[in-house]
């Protein structure tokens, strides 16, 4: 189960269901797939465990730069302390030399977030990029990452639990369950108009930061269907207040309801 959705600022066109960069890394040989990847980098989950203990804060954001042969040393430490800086470690002298042990889990995703922009990529994927950090630097980061995509011109492949900073960093989202999407479209229409019934009890399962206003909450009841033989037809079904007998063999009349949200 999850939410994937993404802030889609550049030509990354469909092509038959799928997105034509990464078509392109299917297709690519490995010596032909080392430029592309310079394209696409990743912030992951857990800055503490992204980071080598070992290494300096510098060692870790210059070490792309050297697998990909950019620049020479001196060259690649300017380039590291500007990065540094935009994103918000700054004065960046007193950060290059420290090791990830010696900085807080807000600025350790800064550095996360340093190493991947160093490449200058048109993609990042940004895999639940705030759930590992406290609540009074989420939005911060989340902040930080907005800015980045208005001065870089990036795309961002967003994947999180967290409706509630998807509706603030999104514009538009796909709902997975048991690994397939059931619903797609722009960020707003899915929070407004909310069709297919996993997404509507999502939705429901959103805290309410008034405690005088009740909620009603409804969440699906009933065991979780094994992932790795997802039920036929819809996958939700057997956890669905609203199914009757065809959700549990063909997606047809799932499809036909989605077929506008899918072509916008």
């Amino acid at each position: 189960m999850g939410l994937i959705s993404g802030l889609l600022t550049l030509p990354l066109v469909p092509v038959r269901g799928t997105v034509w960069i990464a078509e392109r890394l299917q297709e690519q040989a490995e010596r032909e797939l080392r430029e592309l990847r310079r394209e696409v980098q990743v912030v992951f989950q857990d800055p503490h465990a992204s980071l080598n203990p070992a290494m300096t804060i510098e060692q870790s954001v210059v070490h792309p730069l050297q697998i990909h042969r950019i620049g020479n040393p001196g060259e690649r430490r300017r380039r590291v302390a500007e990065t540094l800086e935009t994103v918000g470690l700054a004065p960046a002298e007193q950060f290059m030399d420290k090791y990830p042990s010696d900085l807080s889990g807000g600025h350790q995703q800064r550095a996360v977030i340093a190493r991947a922009l160093i490449l200058n990529p048109v993609l990042l994927v940004a895999d639940e990029p705030v759930s590992m950090l406290d609540m009074s630097v989420r939005a911060k980061i989340l902040e930080l990452m907005l800015d980045l995509r208005r001065e870089f011109d990036l795309t961002y492949l967003y994947i999180t639990h967290d409706l509630a900073t998807a509706k603030f960093f999104c514009d538009r989202i796909a709902i997975l369950y048991l690994g397939r999407i059931v619903e797609i479209g722009p960020a707003e229409a899915i929070y407004e108009s909310p069709k297919h019934p996993y997404t509507q009890a999502l939705l429901r399962a959103i805290p309410e930061p008034d405690p005088l206003r009740s909620v009603p909450r409804d969440v699906p009841r009933g065991e979780i269907p094994d992932a790795a033989r997802p039920p036929l037809g819809c996958s939700f079904h057997p956890r669905c207040p609203k199914a009757f007998e065809v959700c549990g063999w063909e997606t047809r009349d799932l499809r036909d309801l989605l077929e506008t949200r899918w072509a916008h």
